[in-house]
């Protein structure tokens, strides 16, 4: 038990110390975010995430370590549609680039409670009422399967609850005060519209939690394993938003190769008292859709798209 106490508060504080170099010392200064900082950053990310991922491997064993891996890439897959959010979310708040950083450290920061919240309760519900994971795995169905038919996303924030009764008893400022999310007039605090894009990017979040979060749970149920392979997904997210953004629109068939993953996870989750596909099969099938919707991506791309990645290939 002191083992395992340890392992959470250990990881917990080597988290808290990569976000406080992260904003203490590479970010203290607003600055736009380019492609090369955000390939290297992401590069970290990812072989921190698997330099963790053998040492799960090798202390708990050959079956949580492909649970771990597995796990990653899921939401590290399903990140890619937040990415896009994000994209819409600076553009129609036109958040200018050298601040789009601050609000992601923020939102990420707070995704990582709303997680572990979300994680702690699900984790809770299938081992208590076992009749839930049939809940969620349908869940998950229908949700792959209204991604596929869905059209292009759109972002509405004033149609926002949560930023609606915002506005109604915070005033907000009508320009940018530089990185700050709050100031002070006549005695009065304001807030920025950089607050109020970091609290449409929160709120984002919750949604992108409960399909992601299920869909998890449908690899393991070790409450560790599912946190840890979700906290390294989140802690890339920033970098790979800057590195992708640019690019997103061209692989236009990722989205539906995110849904196809839900579903299959979503059946894994259904069948799960009848045949437990094996974990190695899931994670070769996960990471078969991905490279094929990839590739399809590039082999036949949208028309509008052809210019752009002759000029990238250029």
């Amino acid at each position: 038990m002191s083992e395992n106490l340890w392992a959470w508060v250990l990881f917990n504080l080597f988290v808290l110390a990569m976000l406080a170099v992260d904003l203490g010392i590479f970010h203290r200064k607003a600055h736009e975010v380019k492609m090369k900082e955000a390939l290297t950053w992401s590069a970290v990310w990812i072989v921190l995430a698997l330099m963790f991922n053998a040492w799960v491997y090798y202390s708990r064993g050959p079956q949580a370590g492909l649970e771990f891996f597995t796990g990653y890439l899921i939401e590290k897959a399903l990140s890619v549609d937040n990415v896009f959010v994000f994209l819409l979310i600076f553009t129609y708040f036109r958040v200018p680039a050298a601040y789009q950083h601050r609000v992601l450290f923020w939102g990420i920061l707070g995704a990582l409670v709303m997680r572990a919240i979300f994680i702690a309760a699900g984790v809770v519900l299938i081992q208590k009422f076992h009749w839930i994971i049939y809940v969620f795995g349908a869940f998950l169905v229908i949700t792959g399967i209204k991604m596929a038919l869905a059209k292009d996303k759109e972002i509405h924030p004033e149609r926002n609850p949560v930023l609606r009764l915002f506005r109604r008893w915070v005033p907000v400022t009508e320009q940018y005060e530089g990185e700050r999310f709050f100031v002070l007039r006549d005695g009065r605090r304001w807030a920025t519209p950089l607050f109020v894009t970091l609290l449409l990017v929160e709120t984002t979040d919750v949604i992108f939690a409960v399909d992601s979060i299920p869909a998890i749970l449908a690899i393991t149920q070790d409450a560790y394993i599912v946190y840890t392979s979700n906290v390294f997904a989140i802690l890339g997210l920033r970098a790979l938003y800057f590195a992708l953004a640019g690019f997103m629109k061209l692989f236009h068939y990722v989205h539906y190769g995110l849904s196809l993953i839900l579903v299959f996870v979503g059946v894994k989750m259904l069948l799960a008292d009848v045949y437990k596909i094996p974990i190695a099969w899931s994670l070769a099938f996960i990471a078969a859709v991905l490279v094929v919707s990839v590739a399809l991506s590039l082999l036949w791309p949208k028309k509008e798209n052809r210019a752009e990645i002759h000029d990238a290939q250029g």
